[in-house]
């Protein structure tokens, strides 16, 4: 892999690095000290099904960071019902948190039962009877999973939502990349577009149905729009030199890019449906990377114009763009928090390349991942989690780390490399 010094003088578009075919798998690096226990029992009835719901709820709970559920060998019974719970029991386990279920079959597909408990209150939160396709016990899982993360934490579960990510496979002139959409644990993936030539920076639509990217397939850098579902695609830019960096306004509207059409790579503004352009940036120096605020008022870019990489804000009020990092000599790649009060970014410290996170009140830059070669963070949507690409060994995997850096998982492939990932909005 380039460094990612290379990177940033080619604008992040002459990265050919990225490889997966299947599904990824999650492997827990690091749990936080200060997860909640939570019992998820085996669902009642669930024998046979081609999905362990309790499972994946018990993944998905674990991979956020806030929880440490108990190990199904320590669970001395297993209540279907929330009547059938000894709260002694669980509270001998230190288990402050219960999750039971049922899960019967029916007409083309099943019927879920599930109750959260709050042992120590000895009461019942929430339960719900949720009835799902066949083909869709996941999708059924990771809904509860949501239920149960917002009913305790009080923050909107991320589970159901998607990552889409570049993948390349062979090597030299045999190489074959790929555009990829998975669940945000990595499983059920579906690719999404294939191509000879490198795919680069894929961006979601606000509404969660569309992807921008940049394919080389032309053999130049183009910015593409693809619908998800459909696979119907239109180019929406093609000019001479470097076409790149996508990124998606809040209300679906316009596209923020780097072109240098006009010399210098420039962040301009697209009109996503008459094609009109709008230039925000004009000086000698690289600005890339943009990246909206959540209000849509203003842009997140990266640009050497201090010497080095640093990230900017414009306000698209107008005025000149403001310097947002000062900590070390490289600060790129920069993604706001939904709520605009945080900035992620890729921090190059003593170690290497990190991701880091820094307060828009203050200029105190905290050091969130233990990996040294990472790039294109990506945030969750409910700003728990950010996403981003690294290496372990000599593949290129994804990993996440929690916006607090508590806790930390990875999705490795079964072969490949895999980079540039980018967390979907809500997508119900």
């Amino acid at each position: 892999m380039q460094s990612l010094s290379k990177v940033w003088l080619f604008c992040l578009l002459l990265l050919v690095s990225s490889v997966a075919s299947a599904n990824l798998t999650i492997e827990i690096t690091r749990g936080s000290d200060q997860a909640l226990p939570i019992g998820v029992v085996p669902f009642a009835g669930s024998d046979g099904l081609p999905e362990d719901v309790a499972q994946i709820v018990q993944d998905d709970l674990e991979r956020s960071g806030y929880f440490a559920p108990l190990a199904r060998s320590a669970m001395f019974e297993q209540p279907s019902q929330s009547d059938d719970v000894q709260f002694g029991t669980w509270r001998s386990l230190d288990v402050r948190y219960l999750v039971v279920g049922r899960a019967a079959q029916t007409d083309g597909g099943f019927e879920l039962q599930f109750e959260l408990m709050d042992i120590s209150g000895q009461r019942r939160m929430i339960g719900e009877t949720v009835t799902v396709r066949g083909d869709d016990l996941r999708g059924a899982a990771h809904y509860i999973s949501d239920q149960i993360f917002e009913e305790i934490t009080g923050i909107r579960g991320a589970f159901s939502t998607k990552i889409a990510y570049v993948t390349a496979q062979g090597v030299g002139d045999n190489m074959q990349f790929g555009l990829y959409v998975a669940d945000a644990d990595g499983r059920r993936s579906e690719q999404v577009l294939t191509s000879d030539e490198p795919i680069m920076s894929p961006s979601w639509s606000p509404d969660g149905t569309k992807l921008a990217y940049v394919s080389f397939e032309t053999e130049r850098p183009a910015i593409y729009i693809q619908d998800v579902a459909t696979g119907q695609r239109v180019q929406a830019t093609s000019f001479e030199g470097i076409n790149g960096a996508p990124a998606w306004s809040p209300d679906g509207r316009r596209i923020a890019m780097s072109l240098s059409k006009d010399g210098q790579p420039e962040i301009y503004i697209m009109d996503v449906a008459n094609r009109s352009l709008e230039r925000i940036t004009n000086n000698n120096s690289i600005d890339t990377e943009p990246a909206w605020a959540p209000d849509g008022r203003s842009l997140l870019f990266t640009s050497d114009r201090s010497g080095g990489p640093q990230l900017y804000q414009y306000s698209l009020g107008g005025g000149e763009a403001q310097r947002l990092t000062f900590t070390g000599n490289y600060n790129a790649r920069g993604r706001y928090s939904p709520a605009g009060e945080q900035i992620f970014l890729i921090h190059r410290s003593s170690r290497g390349y990190q991701v880091a996170r820094q307060d828009l009140s203050g200029d105190r830059l905290v050091v969130l991942s233990e990996s040294t070669r990472d790039e294109s963070p990506s945030v969750a949507p409910n700003g728990t989690m950010v996403i981003f690409a690294t290496q372990q060994g000599s593949n290129g995997v994804l990993s996440a780390v929690s916006a607090d850096g508590r806790s930390s998982f990875r999705l490795p492939s079964a072969q490949g490399d895999v980079r540039d990932p980018a967390w979907s909005p809500f997508l119900n």
